[in-house]
């Protein structure tokens, strides 16, 4: 938490005043300014609180605000972003201009708008206080700039005829134009809608006969202009169904990569943004020509899978080195193939690696078809590892401490770099030596980075998972409080944490129950993967 303090002292001049005078001065002051529907700047962002918002809806057609902590980090460092695009809008005489509210100083705005974390940003627009768009672009300068342009003017341009449109189709490397015979109806203005959200995209739109003609259509359609792979995609609008903006989006979004892509610092939030369920890996050493040929086999098999397997080569020796342990390889093992299901961060690697288009689409096609089943990490247990109070599992001991039918198994998953995995391990600590002379229970750790399990996926650090001793393979997730008394009691009540009683509290002429809230069961934060 970061806190700023504000010193106060006295005013230097020919006469001292009081103290406490110039408290009350002060205070005076500070009511003042706040009662004030003054609208004050800071580097172009209107400083706004509950006295001025009213005014600031009606002087600005279009208002993003953002409602922020002083203390919040992600708030920290999103500032100077936000106020570099403060700027840029108001440099370009925009009618989009940025706010920002501190939300835990103006309680009531932020009960109004529902903000339960921060920062969050909200779009007003024509003063309308009711309906604010949450807001969906990047979180940078650029991101803000062209997420507020699209909303402050046409979100597509208007092309005329051919020599528009075809200016309009070169200009970029990728150009997306909505052909519609009737740009009042319901299909162009979710075309509309797409453009807004798709800010990153230049969008064009056209209803001129002779565009129709020139491209070869004969009805509503949505074409994306690529200068690579396949030139021209085309998406028609379905008469009965209309344009479903989310699908459309997702199209736009698939199509609109290449065919194979290169995984690095420019395209990853293109990769991961794109949604497609599955990533076929190519890990190669680029400084080696006899690797880098084997792309070719790579791209061949790409075509067939669009849209349902992203196809990315990875550089062991470049950006993608930083990847290379979530797969438990090192650069020595390129070139490899890797598959991941991404809904579970399921790896399945090839029996022998083989590079023919023929031989990558068969493996594809059979973990599609469930029938490969998932690599899974496991590092080598320590030579002591169940001699410790803490015993250390591995993926490949894991089953057989865990489903151990004759004792209940107490287990942390974690990861060595969570902070909140290293917060609580004195305590896991202390729970393994209180227990250790139990015959009946186990208390465990499991690195869930560098282990995995087939039917248990890891989301978040640390994860609890109790495994009661019985058959039916039963595992009960702990969410209570991370403090050794409260695993104890959960421990000594079977896998469940007893239900405390009432605290009393006798009043004159009165007796009410309260409950306490230290026996209140509370999941704190955890480090999300």
């Amino acid at each position: 938490l970061v806190l700023s303090l504000a010193w106060l002292g006295p005013a230097l001049g020919d006469e001292e005043k009081d103290g406490e005078v110039m408290a009350e001065e002060e205070k005076e002051k500070e009511e003042e300014e706040v009662l004030s529907d003054d609208i004050k700047e800071e580097d172009n962002v209107l400083v706004l609180h509950k006295h001025n918002f009213a005014r600031a809806l009606s002087e600005h057609q279009l208002l993003l605000v953002e409602f922020y902590a002083p203390w919040c980090g992600h708030c920290q460092q999103l500032a100077p972003a936000y106020a570099q695009a403060a700027t840029e809008l108001r440099n370009e005489s925009s009618p989009a201009r940025l706010g920002k509210v501190d939300a835990t100083a103006q309680t009531a705005l932020a009960t109004e708008f529902g903000i339960t974390s921060y920062p969050t940003l909200k779009l007003f627009r024509d003063g309308n206080r009711t309906h604010p768009l949450a807001y969906t672009g990047r979180m940078d300068t650029q991101g803000i700039v062209r997420w507020m342009q699209r909303r402050a003017g046409p979100s597509a341009t208007l092309l005329h005829d051919t020599d528009t449109a075809a200016a309009f189709t070169d200009s970029q490397d990728l150009v997306v134009i909505g052909f519609f015979k009737d740009l009042r109806g319901k299909a162009a203005q979710a075309f509309y809608e797409v453009a807004a959200e798709m800010v990153d995209l230049p969008f064009g739109v056209a209803e001129a006969a002779e565009l129709f003609q020139a491209y070869k259509l004969s009805a509503d359609t949505v074409c994306l202009f690529k200068k690579f792979d396949e030139r021209q995609t085309d998406f028609p609008v379905d008469p009965e169904q209309g344009l479903d903006t989310a699908e459309l989006t997702r199209l736009l979004r698939v199509h609109s990569l290449k065919l194979v892509m290169e995984f690095t610092n420019e395209t990853s939030n293109k990769i991961f943004s794109a949604k497609i369920p599955h990533h076929m890996l190519l890990f190669l050493n680029k400084s080696s020509s006899e690797q880098l040929s084997l792309q070719d086999g790579f791209k061949a098999a790409a075509g067939a899978f669009r849209g349902e397997v992203l196809f990315v080569v990875v550089d062991v020796n470049g950006y993608g080195a930083d990847v290379l342990s979530f797969f438990g390889m090192t650069p020595d093992d390129a070139p490899t193939l890797r598959l991941v299901k991404m809904e579970n961060n399921r790896k399945y690697q090839m029996e022998q690696d083989t590079f023919s288009d023929t031989a990558i689409s068969t493996f594809i096609r059979a973990v599609l078809d469930g029938k490969v089943k998932p690599h899974l990490l496991s590092v080598e247990p320590p030579e002591d590892w169940d001699t410790r109070p803490v015993k250390v599992l591995v993926g490949k001991t894991f089953e057989q401490v865990a489903f151990d039918e004759t004792k209940n198994v107490f287990v942390k998953f974690y990861a060595p770099w969570c902070s909140h995995c290293q917060a609580m391990a004195p305590a896991w600590e202390e729970l393994g030596e209180r227990y250790k002379d139990h015959e009946d229970i186990v208390i465990a750790e499991m690195d869930a980075t560098a282990n995995e399990l087939e039917n248990i996926t890891i989301h978040g650090f640390p994860t609890l998972h109790y495994f009661p001793a019985g058959p039916g393979r039963k595992m009960v997730e702990y969410k209570s409080a991370r403090d050794v008394e409260t695993f104890s009691k959960f421990l000594d009540n079977g896998g469940t944490l007893p239900v405390e009683p009432p605290v009393v509290t006798k009043t004159p002429g009165n007796v009410t129950g309260k409950e306490d809230p230290s026996v209140l069961g509370t999941e704190e934060s955890r480090d999300e993967l």
